[in-house]
């Protein structure tokens, strides 16, 4: 008797797992899930600033606010960034393959800058060329015995089967929750960061305040970004346009302070620009900047779409803050703008997914489209289209904002699953043809994998002979429980 029940509850649990499967893949219908969790918030205020988190390194004018983004278009290149608080110092940066024996040597360049009556420290930009692939480096930077040592490791060869994990953050801020989230993401094994936007949140302090939220924020993202790329996008929230502080410049100290390798991709600007890493070709467009037709980044991003080789780098991934596709109260239909003038282009160059942030909740399309749409006739709803990318929305990080909890109802029919909490997101790509995605929300100082899928490469998963490769490679995946 007691195997009779064995064997009935086992069956019972495979076809529960199978019904979750069958609701999880419909991509049509009102089959998408609004997660019901009820979240116990830690506090939305941002961190004091005497909290150890920010600590100023010890030693007279030592490098502080380090970090790292990739520094040319197929990642044998990086930008180290830092600052001194008290003098220029030296610009120079010492590495080597091996810890404490730095046999080579690259020199930046120093600046600062004012914001209103701040006067920023002296911030610090080499760029460091001419790397292997797959090689852990070790550097030094700063004088004296003031001096501060590190640690990156550059990613593999570029090559279409070449694994690869990143990490994705949004709208992060400097709070309790925002913590959880970097500490979260540390443990996840990931290699790089895409962040689509929103850093510091310096802009919603005032007069010298603002500058001083800067500098606490590259301190307490130092522990991951020293370590490895950031591959960086703005948002609103770098805009600080301040006429009643006497600053009307956009973007001021985002661009002193974290500069990107946006010439390696014949951009115009350092707010959008491209990499291509491992597998992946990361395109990066900027939401607060012109981008309509004939536009200087409409120009770049035409070119650029056209210069991406699915044959050595399968994934196609765009980055951008504000979402195209949103069913949440906030910010409804304010990617609408963009994505009447690039969602066509996403389509017919079958983009794999798009990451956005400014809402501060998750969400999650089907492959949908609605590039029929026009005012004068055609459908003017989304439709399921396969050769869409999937929508992600991360801009959950954990700002003082707080969360954006109001979910229009119902849950639109391109909405695959939605819900109002912090964390951050992973996709592990695998192989040419899949990837796996997890998204993992912040509970009550836990990380807790929420929400996953496998996502199925776009040009690799379009013949006969790729679906089989696909195949194949599923008998290998255990426990996922959807896929795109």
């Amino acid at each position: 008797m007691p195997k009779v029940v064995e064997t009935q509850s086992m069956l019972l649990q495979v076809l529960i797992l199978v019904f979750f499967v069958l609701s999880a893949s419909v991509k049509n219908g009102n089959a998408g899930i609004t997660s019901t969790f009820i979240r116990s918030e830690w506090p939305s205020n941002d961190i004091p600033l005497d909290h150890e988190v920010f600590a100023v390194p010890k030693g007279h004018n030592a490098p502080q606010q380090v970090h790292i983004t990739q520094g040319d278009y197929n990642g044998k290149a990086v930008i180290i960034s830092w600052v001194t608080p008290d003098e220029p110092g030296t610009s120079k940066v010492q590495y080597g393959v091996s810890k404490k024996n730095y046999d080579f040597t690259a020199e930046g360049a120093v600046r600062n800058y004012t914001f209103y009556n701040y006067t920023s420290g002296y911030i610090h930009q080499c760029l460091v060329d001419g790397l292997e692939y797959d090689t852990k480096y070790y550097y030094k930077i700063g004088n004296g015995d003031s001096y501060r040592e590190f640690w990156f490791q550059t990613p593999p060869k570029i090559n279409p089967d070449t694994p690869y994990k990143f990490g994705i953050i949004g709208d992060l801020g400097q709070t309790y929750n925002s913590l959880a989230t970097l500490e979260h993401y540390m443990q996840s094994g990931a290699q790089a960061v895409l962040f689509v936007g929103d850093l510091a949140y310096a802009d919603r302090y005032m007069y010298n305040d603002v500058g001083i939220r800067w500098d606490t924020w590259g301190r307490f993202v130092e522990r991951s970004a020293a370590y490895q790329p950031w591959m960086w996008s703005v948002g609103n929230h770098e805009i600080e346009y301040m006429p009643y502080l006497g600053e009307v410049i956009p973007f001021k100290s985002y661009l002193n302070r974290y500069p990107t390798p946006h010439l390696a991709s014949k951009s115009s600007s350092p707010l959008w620009y491209a990499i291509r890493r491992a597998s992946a070709h990361i395109i990066v467009l900027s939401s607060y900047s012109p981008f309509v037709k004939y536009t200087p980044e409409w120009e770049w991003l035409q070119e650029e779409l056209e210069r991406v080789d699915r044959e050595k780098t399968p994934w196609l991934i765009v980055l951008m803050h504000v979402p195209i596709y949103n069913s949440n109260e906030a910010h409804f239909m304010e990617g609408e703008s963009m994505r009447a003038v690039f969602e066509e282009w996403f389509v017919h160059y079958k983009v794999d997914v798009i990451f956005a942030g400014h809402v501060h909740a998750y969400e999650r399309s089907y492959r949908i489209s609605n590039i029929h749409y026009n005012v004068s006739g055609g459908d003017c709803y989304p439709a399921a289209d396969e050769s869409a990318p999937v929508y992600i929305t991360v801009g959950d990080g954990g700002n003082q904002e707080g969360l954006a909890e109001r979910f229009r109802d119902p849950q639109p029919d391109y909405s695959a699953f939605r819900e109002a909490s912090y964390g951050h997101s992973t996709l592990e790509i695998k192989n040419r043809t899949h990837a796996l995605y997890h998204w993992n929300r912040n509970d009550d100082g836990k990380k807790v994998p929420t929400d996953a899928f496998v996502l199925h490469n776009q040009y690799w998963g379009s013949n006969l002979r790729r679906r089989k490769l696909k195949k194949h490679h599923l008998r290998s995946v255990v426990g996922r429980v959807s896929s795109f």
